[in-house]
């Protein structure tokens, strides 16, 4: 059995960011920022809680959607930086929303909101679930560390939704694959105050290898593209849109020039977003969706990756 999206939303915090405004306690410039990623600006939390983004995404989702909370079967939330380690932030959204359906967490990086589909079509293909709400929100500003120019710039903060519901033709084709490498793309957990056990980890911060999340990124969209189509039985050409996680410009660019795609199939959100990690992915989509870009019958490839370094894909017919 598959599923159809009903509808989508998204929410970003008030504060943008310029490249700019960084410049002024880093030792950057907007020039550099964006010929090296391609973004301009990021949103900021300043007064929205994560709780607050989520919910605003879903609550748009919900209404376009048509569907009351009451009527979900199911809540899936993507998310790394969660405003709480427990519960879910799934269950915050519930509580808001007055739904009473099961709801919990995933963690996937990046890839997180099409594992999270993928989760969520798996319990409506064995009849658990009819209507189920999925969430990607991230705050990924209270991941990075401050000072290190060449991470802190990437990043924003962000949320995006969708409902689905049993019945359609989606999924064409899914492809979930872990190239193992934690050492690449990483955030430290608690390090607690346990008088048993040493730390021998610093603050939660982020660090990166940038030449390998490259060289990742453009291998892990270009191989799960014609996988997709491979496994759909019809050419990358046939595909209409193509979804993929903003991590940076050069990445896009170098994929979709790989790909032999036009420009214009890709969705771009990274110039005034920044990476928001998973909710990229329903960002954009909900931003083709917003746009009236999107037909009854029209293909949309989803590719995520991220730390793991896992990737996300899924090949979707929009009804």
């Amino acid at each position: 059995m598959g599923f159809t999206i009903l509808g989508t939303g998204s929410a970003l915090p008030k504060r943008s960011v310029s490249n700019d405004e960084l410049s002024e306690f880093l030792d950057t410039s907007d020039e550099w920022i964006f010929t090296r990623t391609g973004i301009k600006s990021r949103h900021v939390c300043t007064t929205e809680s994560l709780d607050d983004l989520a919910v605003a995404a879903s609550e748009r989702a919900l209404q376009v959607s048509g569907i009351d909370a009451s009527q979900l079967d199911l809540i899936v939330c993507s998310t790394t930086t969660g405003d709480h380690l427990v519960p879910a932030e799934a269950c915050a959204v519930a509580e808001r929303l007055g739904a009473t359906c099961p709801a919990f967490d995933v963690s996937a990086a990046c890839a997180g909101f099409v594992f999270a589909l993928d989760v969520a079509e798996g319990y409506i293909a064995r009849g658990r679930a009819k209507r189920v709400l999925i969430i990607a929100a991230e705050q990924m500003t209270r991941a990075l560390d401050w000072t290190d120019r060449a991470t802190c710039v990437l990043f924003g903060d962000g949320a995006g939704a969708a409902v689905i519901e049993a019945g359609g033709d989606s999924p064409l084709a899914v492809e979930l694959s872990t190239a193992s490498d934690v050492e690449t793309l990483r955030v430290p957990g608690l390090v607690g105050t346990s008088p048993f056990k040493a730390s021998v980890d610093s603050e939660s911060v982020l660090s990166m290898n940038g030449r390998r999340v490259f060289k990742f990124g453009v291998n892990a969209i270009c191989d799960t593209v014609h996988k997709l189509a491979s496994d759909a039985g019809i050419s990358v050409e046939d595909i209409d849109h193509f979804v993929f996680h903003q991590a940076n410009e050069r990445i896009l660019s170098q994929a979709v020039k790989r790909l032999g795609v036009p420009g214009e199939r890709v969705v771009r959100t990274l110039r005034e977003t920044g990476n928001i990690s998973s909710a990229c992915i329903p960002f954009a989509l909900d931003r083709l969706a917003r746009t009236n870009a999107l037909n009854a019958g029209d293909t949309i490839a989803l590719v995520g990756f991220g730390a793991g370094l896992d990737i996300g894909g899924y090949l979707l017919r929009w009804k």
